[in-house]
């Protein structure tokens, strides 16, 4: 696997594990606020592939409370 998927993978990785772990019964809610986001934030682009050719993610349709 190369280094860029890697990064991408370990990362979403976390993130999922995170998600699991904030439903756990004993879930420190001070580490998840301040881990999450900086998780979220150090997601590398996705790697080459990952989306079809012409993918738009902010393409579609506008849901109540989008600004855009």
């Amino acid at each position: 696997m190369c280094p860029q998927r890697e990064d991408f993978a370990r990362t979403v990785l976390l993130l999922l594990q995170l998600g699991h772990y904030a439903h756990t019964a004993d879930a420190d809610q001070s580490f998840i606020e301040a881990i999450g986001p900086s998780l979220a934030a150090s997601l590398p682009e996705p790697p080459p592939g990952l989306f079809p050719p012409g993918y738009d993610p902010n393409d579609g349709p506008q849901y109540p409370g989008e600004g855009r």
